[in-house]
């Protein structure tokens, strides 16, 4: 008879199992107090004090709690008992520009190290050896030829918390990579967080050049210019998509590192887009990309005109645009085609 475990000579597997686990269990604590709490049903108040010296206040407490979580025994967890508001210390200047000199004479030193230089002198003066500014500084790199390497360290403008935009104000963008046979395929997507009016194209590779002429032909199709693009950190947006964001004055919103919840709508249209129309064209994806951009533009028309959208109260994105943006009524409804090579007259 032969025993085959599942997940055998995957790495990790077992670990995430027990993981997974472990995460449907409540605290041990939650489970004590769970405990106290039967105890307290059945038995009442005193026995329940003299028992495991618990407050009346205190069950009933945990009482409500449960109560509010419907039954939830993970509602009982304890919290945090750290203060809110902390005392902040303050540093005698003279200590933090002494400080200033031994970094400056002795980079890298370590704070025990210099609490031992600095403690003489703290103590004839009166003085606790605290200072607010490290005044570290990391070792400089070397390339191969032996140059020291400039330190590039850029603040990225992070997405505001608490922000509250209007339709068309913010432009949030990702892209999808796909591979088959060792060849990979990108496609760029760009969407509106308000009204869900959405773009994507596909793309031969994740050059920034591509993805920035994606988004020149994006910006053709708005009645105005956004005022903000939110993207990750990727290379595809860099470069030449950069350059186009300064020609036209947009503001860019950087997302944290292994944060893709900070652009949810570009990641659920990803996977919108995925499922309802990539799987179903992927041959071309990888054989002919112009007929797939052909047909993904016809599903784009669809997705942004017909299909409703429980987010927008079953409206299409176009219908929510057209009722809520005075700018889209005068852009879209009033545009006449004309006869020969598409052109179109605003």
């Amino acid at each position: 008879m032969r025993v085959q475990h599942i997940g055998y000579r995957i790495r990790g597997f077992y670990r995430v199992a027990a993981l997974g686990h472990l995460w449907d269990m409540p605290p041990k604590d939650a489970q004590r107090r769970l405990e106290i709490l039967r105890f307290f049903d059945k038995h009442g108040l005193a026995a329940t004090r003299d028992a495991f010296g618990v407050s009346r206040r205190t069950l009933y407490r945990w009482q409500a709690a449960l109560k509010a979580a419907g039954g939830n025994p993970a509602a009982l967890a304890a919290r945090s008992c750290a203060p809110k508001k902390r005392r902040t210390p303050n540093t005698d200047p003279r200590l933090v520009s002494d400080i200033r000199r031994l970094r400056a004479l002795y980079p890298n030193l370590g704070k025990a190290k210099l609490h031992v230089l600095l403690a003489p002198w703290c103590a004839r003066e009166g003085i606790i050896s605290r200072a607010p500014d490290k005044r570290r500084h990391p070792p400089c790199r070397i390339d191969r030829r032996g140059r020291v390497k400039p330190l590039r360290r850029h603040t990225k403008p992070r997405t505001p918390k608490q922000v509250r935009t209007e339709a068309l104000e913010v432009l949030a963008c990702d892209t999808l990579e796909r591979i088959r046979d060792g060849m990979r395929r990108y496609l760029v997507t760009f969407i509106d967080p308000i009204s869900h009016f959405a773009f994507a194209r596909g793309l031969p590779s994740k050059h920034a050049r591509h993805t920035a002429r994606a988004l020149q032909r994006r910006l053709s199709l708005l009645p105005h210019t956004p005022k903000t693009v939110l993207s990750d950190s990727g290379s595809e947006f860099e470069a030449d998509f950069a350059r186009l964001l300064d020609e036209r004055g947009l503001q860019r919103w950087y997302t944290d590192p292994k944060t893709p919840k900070m652009n949810a709508h570009a990641e659920r249209f990803n996977r919108t887009i995925q499922e309802s129309f990539v799987d179903d064209h992927e041959d071309l994806l990888y054989t002919d990309l112009a007929l797939f951009n052909r047909k993904l533009a016809d599903w784009r028309v669809f997705y942004n005109a017909q299909r409703p959208h429980h987010a927008l109260g079953q409206q299409a994105p176009l219908s929510f645009l057209l009722k809520n943006q005075p700018d889209c009524q005068r852009y879209w409804t009033h545009t006449k085609a004309c006869q020969g090579r598409g052109a179109i007259i605003n």
